[in-house]
């Protein structure tokens, strides 16, 4: 069985996602070292142990013609490049992301903080535009997506038990950032040529 090797089967016990404003974000250009979050990006802290699921998906139209069963091409109709995942940390960075709205504190009388926050959700909601890394890692090999420009697209419901964790899943989609959805970054070698 010519061009097999087991040793570049990937797996991904270790990962991160981060986010920043998509406005005067400083964009990674390299995989990192696997722990660090990129300059200016905050972390999204623990997932479920589902993970992340990224999707890169081209949507096409055939093209037909009358001298032919079958196309003789296909037209791209769009394009779309998507993060999903379930976080499970009820920390500020997710729970702004998720209600799409910010924390305030709320204040006493005559203005003294009371340590409680308050977060208003407008009945015309505010997109926030937002740039999303993810990190991860299988020994010393690395992988980063990059994506420079996203919104929250889908949003799950909050179960609240007592045998649960709350959860907060979102659904992120790429928007158009001069041509390109996303970058995806590796220190594994991609050199080797394919053969047929």
């Amino acid at each position: 069985m010519p061009n097999v090797d087991t040793s570049k089967i990937r797996f991904a016990p270790n990962g991160y996602v981060y986010m920043a404003p998509a406005v005067g974000a400083t964009l990674p250009t390299d995989v990192g070292d696997g722990t660090t979050a990129p300059t200016g990006y905050t972390s999204l802290g623990y997932v479920t142990d589902a993970g992340v699921t990224i999707t890169p998906q081209v949507n096409t139209d055939p093209v037909n013609v009358w001298q032919s069963a079958v196309p003789v091409l296909y037209n791209v109709t769009s394009a779309t490049f998507s993060i999903q995942a379930t976080f499970t940390e009820s920390n500020i960075n997710t729970t702004e992301l998720f209600f799409g709205a910010q924390w305030t504190e709320v204040t006493g009388t005559g203005g003294t903080p009371t340590g409680h926050y308050k977060l208003d959700l407008a009945s015309t909601p505010a997109l926030q535009e937002i740039s999303i890394v993810v990190d991860w890692s299988q020994g010393s090999v690395l992988n980063r997506v990059v994506i420079p420009r996203a919104m929250v697209q889908d949003r799950g419901a909050i179960t609240l038990v007592r045998t649960a964790a709350q959860e907060y899943q979102l659904t992120i989609e790429a928007l158009d950032s001069n041509g390109v959805l996303g970058s995806v970054f590796t220190n594994q070698d991609m050199s080797g040529s394919v053969t047929p």
